[in-house]
C-alpha cells in the first residue's frame, strides 16, 4: 500500500490494485454556519470544490472517497447546501466513481447520493484498507487494518526560537492503534479552510471520538500536508518543552 500526499486540496492517493483518492472533512455550506453565529463571508464552495476537482484530474483515481462531514450543518440541511452540493457531487462523478463515508455533520447526505454512494457510518474495507469518518467506533471487520479516518483535523502548531505559536498547519497523523496490535490509524487532514485544527499533542485528550484515544502519544508520527516528515510526539512534545 502506497500513500501519496497531494498538499493543494490536502487529498491522500492510495494505490494498491486499484487507486483511491481520499478527502475529508470537505464542510461544505459551513459559511451559512458561520453567519448564523455573526461571522459574514461569502460562500468558498466553488474554489474547495475545484481543489477536489483539481485533484481527481493529476491524480485519474478509480475512485473518490469523500470521508465524512461533506456538508456542515447539524442537524438540519442549510438553503446553501441544497443549493450547492448537488451540483458538486454530480462534478465530481463526472470525473470518478463516488463513494461517501458519513460523518457527524452528515445527517441527512443520503438525500444528495444515488443508491450506491453511501458508506456504512461505522467503516468499510476497500481494497485492503479501512474507511470511515471517525466519530464512531469501527466495524469489527476493520480490526487489524490500516484505518484511514477524518473528523480529527490534526494540525501542527508551528513555533518560533522563542516557543510563541506562528501559525497551525494541517497535518497527517499516523499511530498504532492502542489496544489493538495489528490496527493502524491514519487521521488525514481537513479538507476545508474554515474548520480549524487540533494541535497533533492534544489530539489523545480531545474527547473527539473514540479512535482519539486509540493514538499511541509516543510513538504515532506526522506529516506536514505537503510530505514533509515532522517526527514522533514524544520528539515534538520534547522540541516543544525545550
Amino acid at each position: 500500500m502506497r500513500p501519496t500526499f497531494l498538499p493543494d486540496c490536502p487529498a491522500l492517493l492510495m494505490e494498491n490494485t486499484i487507486r483511491v483518492l481520499v478527502v475529508a472533512d470537505l464542510h461544505f455550506g459551513i459559511e451559512s454556519g458561520l453567519a448564523r453565529a455573526g461571522v459574514h463571508v461569502r460562500s468558498r464552495s466553488r474554489e474547495r470544490e475545484g481543489r477536489v476537482l483539481a485533484a481527481i484530474r493529476e491524480t485519474a483515481p478509480d475512485l473518490v472517497v469523500l470521508l465524512g462531514d461533506v456538508k456542515h450543518s447539524v442537524p438540519l440541511t442549510s438553503r446553501q447546501e441544497y443549493d450547492e452540493l448537488p451540483g458538486i457531487l454530480d462534478r465530481i462523478r463526472a470525473l470518478a466513481p463516488l463513494k461517501v463515508a458519513p460523518g457527524n455533520h452528515d445527517g441527512g447526505i443520503g438525500r444528495f447520493l444515488r443508491d450506491d454512494e453511501l458508506l456504512p457510518a461505522n467503516g468499510t474495507v476497500i481494497d485492503g484498507v479501512g474507511y470511515l469518518h471517525g466519530h464512531t467506533w469501527p466495524a469489527e471487520d476493520l480490526a487489524g487494518r490500516l484505518l484511514v479516518i477524518g473528523h480529527l483535523h490534526p494540525a501542527v502548531s508551528l513555533c518560533d526560537e522563542v516557543g510563541c505559536s506562528l501559525r497551525a498547519e494541517p497535518a497527517y497523523l499516523y499511530s498504532p492503534a492502542l489496544g489493538s496490535e495489528e490496527t493502524r490509524l491514519l487521521a488525514v487532514p481537513a479538507a476545508c479552510e474554515f474548520s480549524g485544527g487540533v494541535d497533533v499533542l492534544e489530539l489523545g485528550r480531545s474527547g473527539l471520538g473514540p479512535l482519539s484515544r486509540c493514538i499511541d502519544e509516543e510513538n504515532a508520527e506526522v506529516w506536514l500536508r505537503d510530505g514533509t516528515y515532522i517526527g514522533r510526539l514524544n520528539e515534538i512534545r520534547e522540541q516543544r518543552c525545550a
